[in-house]
């Protein structure tokens, strides 16, 4: 089986040869909770064999599922029952200091849902999603509820793409790669556009607000008598 999966799914071809669902199941678990597995490698790869007719693609995407949704509020756990001391006490080693966590927990009661459902989709975040959560205090019903609709979009996209394509997905990857830097490029143009002018309707705004409170004052003001 191993020889169908080319490039880098080569190493979970051999987890899933022996344990089959369990390694996905597993394998997927354990990256959502904050360990470093190839958890998309291999639902990646088993939806490819799936493709073969080696594997149930309903089952590798509903194991795949359940284990990112679990996963993830183990981590949430972890984050809430001792992360943030953990956090506090050795987050200086790694640049994460009393500052940026306050501000990481204003952030995530802003703008936390969708935090949640993107960070499936970026490797580091999706490992600590939960734990971070946890961390910053994100009440655990609003982060199940946009878990489960990041995980649900994140296996839909990856499952259904790799059993379509099959080993042509990695083709397709290598050639993409091709030309990352010029994507890359491109998004840090659109970004730094859309912040130059957030920040110019800011200061407009702002502009127009100081007229409008120096309007008002003059309006307000008692008249001088000579």
């Amino acid at each position: 089986m191993q020889a169908d999966l080319p490039g880098f799914l080569h190493g979970v071809a051999p987890l899933l040869d022996r344990w089959g669902y369990y390694a996905v199941a597993a394998i997927i678990g354990v990256e959502s909770f904050g360990v470093p597995a190839p958890g998309q490698t291999i639902m990646v790869a088993a939806a490819i064999y799936a493709g073969a007719g080696r594997m149930n693609i309903f089952a590798v995407a509903a194991l795949s599922f359940v284990a990112a949704v679990l996963g993830d509020n183990v981590g949430y756990w972890i984050g809430a029952r001792g992360g943030r001391k953990l956090a506090l006490r050795w987050g200086r080693y790694v640049f994460l200091t009393p500052e940026r966590l306050a501000r990481a927990e204003g952030f995530f009661a802003r703008r936390g849902g969708r935090v949640v459902v993107v960070a499936r989709f970026i490797d580091g975040l999706r490992q600590l999603n939960g734990v971070i959560a946890g961390i910053t205090a994100m009440p655990w019903r609003t982060f199940l509820l946009y878990n489960a609709i990041g995980a649900a979009l994140w296996v839909g996209l990856w499952t259904t793409v790799a059993y379509l394509l099959g080993t042509h997905l990695v083709e397709i990857i290598e050639h993409a790669h091709r030309y990352k830097w010029w994507a890359i490029a491109a998004v840090t143009l659109a970004v730094a556009g859309y912040v130059t002018l957030h920040v110019r309707h800011i200061r407009r705004r702002r502009a127009r607000k100081a007229a409008a409170d120096d309007t008002i004052s003059e309006e307000i003001a008692p008249p001088h008598h000579g």
